[in-house]
């Protein structure tokens, strides 16, 4: 049998990957809800974790999505006990994050599963380096589940239409902010919350305000979504940015989902799945983007919109994780 606790937070990639989980006959450990406040979620996760006891026996495989707060390390011991194999996806790494573990206590948590689903090459080799020893696979991409699909629309637009969504407020990005000199042969669409508009002079700086996710997939219209992050259009900059070199960003699916190639940092974990894809750009700097988009031919943008279109349908069958649970079970069996 094949077990997962469900995560059940607002955490989208998390959400999606409970989703295709169900899809594929995994069963729920998660069975009663206690409340959405803090008591309510500690004794959810509790009993679901030492639900562990009576459901798994010797050869089952229990699924976990990492970080698990506060239960990950209980809930791969339970499984242990009970002789089941056990599979993690990581979403964050906290020692590289947010600093609050060293990377030998991040690798001594992750000791304890028998399988891990990472993101890409890079994150696979930090963890070797810092001493896991498990199964590992790596993801490439985070799947993007979504009812809608891509806008059909011309494309590319005149000037070029490059379309940044997420937080817009300076403290996340404050790049945002420095465009000016470079918005040449190309517009920056902006979609989502925070963005101060009064400090923009910039006909070529675009504010659309906030669009749910879904209607965005279905209504979008650009011809490449940005992946970049920090306070420089030189280079991702802060955390971060700095994180950019070992994570795949959820923004990026995001927009592969809607159908758009991306631009991403030559520096960037994905950059080489990117290419190889051939479903975007890579750039150094943000200043490099009118001299990439001046080069690039109509027939070599129509063949990589076709290739994030395919992509779109790979990202919404949950095509990755799925790859990524097949190469766990022949590992574990």
């Amino acid at each position: 049998m094949k077990y997962y606790i469900e995560v059940g937070t607002i955490n989208k990639a998390k959400q999606d990957i409970d989703e295709i989980c169900r899809r594929e006959g995994f069963s729920n450990l998660t069975r009663h809800n206690f409340g959405k406040g803090g008591v309510g979620r500690f004794l959810t996760k509790l009993l679901s974790v030492i639900s562990i006891l009576w459901c798994l026996k010797k050869g089952d495989m229990l699924f976990l999505q990492y970080p698990m707060k506060k239960f990950y390390y209980m809930a791969c011991s339970l499984a242990k006990m009970k002789g089941a194999k056990v599979v993690t996806v990581i979403h964050d790494l906290g020692a590289f994050r947010r600093h609050k573990l060293t990377p030998e206590g991040e690798n001594k948590r992750l000791s304890k599963t028998d399988f891990l689903i990472v993101h890409n090459p890079t994150m696979r080799q930090y963890l070797l380096d810092h001493g896991y020893k498990g199964g590992i696979h790596c993801l490439q991409i985070f799947d993007y589940l979504s009812p809608n699909q891509p806008a059909n629309y011309a494309s590319p637009h005149t000037p070029w239409r490059v379309v940044y969504a997420g937080n817009l407020a300076r403290w996340r990005n404050e790049f945002l902010y420095k465009l000016d000199p470079i918005l040449k042969g190309w517009q920056m669409d902006l979609y989502g919350k925070g963005f101060d508009d009064k400090d923009n002079h910039c006909d070529q700086l675009c504010y659309h305000g906030f669009i749910a996710s879904d209607d965005f997939i279905a209504k979008a219209e650009a011809d490449f979504g940005l992946v970049w992050d920090g306070d420089s259009f030189d280079e991702c900059t802060g955390d971060w940015g700095e994180y950019l070199r070992i994570n795949d960003p959820h923004k990026t699916s995001f927009y592969l989902r809607a159908g758009i190639p991306v631009i991403v940092w030559k520096e960037a974990a994905m950059a080489p799945f990117i290419e190889k894809e051939n479903v975007g750009i890579i750039v150094e700097s943000l200043s490099q983007i009118e001299g990439r988009l001046k080069a690039l031919s109509a027939e070599e943008y129509a063949k990589m919109r076709k290739a994030a279109i395919v992509m779109s349908q790979r990202l919404n069958e949950g095509y990755y994780i799925k790859e990524g649970l097949k190469a766990a079970e022949k590992c574990i069996r």
